[in-house]
């Protein structure tokens, strides 16, 4: 019978250092159960710093608010204490401006919060320091300068889409004249026409190099500047081709008169007649209810009668009955006329003559019928002053005249903005520098 043994279970050869069985403590390892000597759970460290940085950023952001509504105060107060209640009623010309003011909250942040982001910095090994420093007061205004910067410039944009006030009439005992004036818009007013005066350049729109001035350029240019020089005359506009129509009833409001001559062009209505009786009827028509001592009708054309309801004679008849004056004003000898057509191949205006006949002698009846005057403009100069001549020859009359002022209200705006802008850059470089 073999001696048998069992080995007892040794702990690994080593360091020393095992594993203690299941069950068994280690040493200074507490077991389950078993408290641990000392006061129980360590209780959270207060942080000092971290609750005093986030006093800072709490401190930081009200006074963002306060800055906001103090440069708000600022920028507004001026434009809404002389033209507060125009500026909500405005009509804003250059809308599209409108669109910079998704700008200004950007603005806002790059100029505030963002700017520290991309300020330099420099790692030290500590900032304890530094942290039980002195601040001062500087330190809680650096966030003013963008606060001014983003308010100034939203209102440059409000100022860029130029508010415009079309609600302030006044009443005024004034003397002045009716006049109606009957533009041709026939396809002969295409025709070219040479010597326009220096002073009518700018209300003719820009035209490539050698393209000279049309009639209806010239005429346009003639009537923006008549409509300009009027302070208390009284104008209505009629446009005529195959037919007549009213572009404007006599009325003060140049500044809608202006817009309106200035955006006629020929091919708008049927160009392929010149119904001269329905035209003059019906500016004797617009003149039917007027009170006015002097009336006018100013007649402008380069072609004779052709087309049309009314006859010429029966349209006389009709501005007699009214107690207007009818001048007529014959654009062209009546020969010849210059029309451009198209270019050549150097890219230079190519001209042919084409022959335009008028009826002088039709538009020289009708003045005398009425005891007006007929006027040869052969050039842009002398259809000028064939009005200045109309007007030397009628008497005003008194009358109570309600004039709509179109009031530009922008630099009501620009100022605030501009100074806001200003406000920044000084502070800026004078009280507010950083460092680097």
């Amino acid at each position: 019978m073999s001696n048998s043994s069992t080995a007892l279970p040794t702990a690994p050869t080593g360091t020393g250092t095992g594993t203690p069985s299941k069950g068994t403590p280690s040493k200074g390892t507490p077991s389950k159960g078993t408290p641990s000597k000392g006061k129980g759970p360590s209780a959270p460290r207060f942080d000092l710093r971290a609750s005093v940085a986030r006093l800072r950023r709490a401190l930081r952001g009200g006074l963002l608010v306060v800055y906001t509504l103090l440069a708000l105060v600022l920028g507004l107060s001026y434009p809404a204490f002389t033209r507060g209640d125009e500026l909500l009623h405005a009509q804003w010309q250059n809308r599209w401006f409108l669109l910079g003011l998704l700008l200004v909250p950007l603005i806002f942040y790059r100029a505030t919060l963002g700017e520290d982001r991309r300020m330099p910095r420099l790692k030290l090994g500590t900032l304890l320091p530094l942290g039980v420093g002195p601040s001062g007061v500087r330190v809680w205004l650096r966030d003013l300068p963008g606060v001014l910067r983003a308010v100034g410039f939203g209102l440059c944009v409000l100022a860029l889409a130029r508010p415009v006030n079309t609600l302030r009439p006044q009443a005024a005992d004034e003397e002045g004249i009716d006049i109606i004036v009957v533009l041709d818009l026939s396809g002969s007013m295409n025709a070219a026409m040479a010597n326009l005066p220096a002073d009518l350049q700018t209300y003719v729109p820009p035209k490539p190099r050698g393209v000279r001035p049309t009639r209806i350029d010239a005429a346009k240019a003639v009537i923006r500047d008549f409509i300009a020089r009027r302070k208390t005359d009284r104008i209505g506009i009629v446009v005529f081709g195959a037919s007549a129509y009213v572009l404007s009833p006599p009325t003060l409001d140049y500044h809608l008169l202006d817009e309106l001559v200035s955006k006629m062009e020929l091919n708008v209505i049927d160009s392929t007649a010149t119904a001269i009786g329905d035209a003059v009827g019906v500016a004797a028509a617009r003149l039917r209810r007027s009170h006015a001592r002097s009336k006018a009708i100013i007649l402008l054309t380069d072609g004779d009668a052709k087309g049309g309801k009314i006859s010429p004679e029966y349209s006389a008849h009709l501005a007699n009955s009214v107690g207007s004056r009818l001048y007529t004003i014959q654009i062209g000898q009546g020969d010849a006329a210059e029309v451009q057509d198209g270019f050549d191949m150097f890219g230079q205006p190519r001209y042919v003559s084409v022959p335009f006949p008028v009826n002088p002698q039709l538009l020289k009846e009708l003045a005398n019928k009425t005891g007006g005057s007929m006027y040869v403009a052969t050039d842009a100069k002398a259809l000028q002053a064939s009005f200045h001549d109309v007007l030397d020859k009628l008497e005003k009359t008194k009358f109570e005249a309600n004039i709509a002022n179109y009031e530009d209200l922008f630099a009501f705006l620009l100022l605030p903005g501009v100074l806001l802008l200003a406000g920044d850059a000084v502070l800026r470089a004078l009280v507010l520098r950083r460092f680097p």
